[in-house]
């Protein structure tokens, strides 16, 4: 996944394609992952299983995990129908326009 990123625009200079750290869950707790994020540039900031919780991650979490139930809210991208990927990323991205267009709405 980090390999697809797009480079970032807009600062002078030879544009980034990574980004400087990632922040994950315990799901993703193993030396592998962590040692191909270093060997990418990347630093990981991955919580430690079998730990307290308290590490702070959650703090930046809850926006995903927001932003994963506005996404939610359309029954075709809660429920992938679409076999297609380039048909599920066109609705993708029509659900993310909805969602914005609807939070500038109420901003006005």
């Amino acid at each position: 996944m980090l390999d697809s990123i797009p480079a970032v625009a807009g600062k002078v200079g030879k544009p980034r394609r990574r980004p400087d750290k990632l922040l994950a869950d315990r799901g993703y707790d193993s030396n592998r992952h962590r040692r191909e994020l270093r060997r990418r540039g990347v630093t990981p900031e991955i919580a430690r299983r079998e730990t307290s919780h308290g590490s702070g991650l959650g703090r930046f979490r809850w926006v995903v995990e927001r932003t994963f139930a506005w996404l939610h809210q359309f029954r075709r991208l809660l429920v992938r129908f679409e076999r297609r990927a380039d048909i599920h990323r066109a609705f993708l991205s029509l659900g993310c326009s909805v969602i914005c267009w609807r939070r500038l709405q109420g901003a006005n």
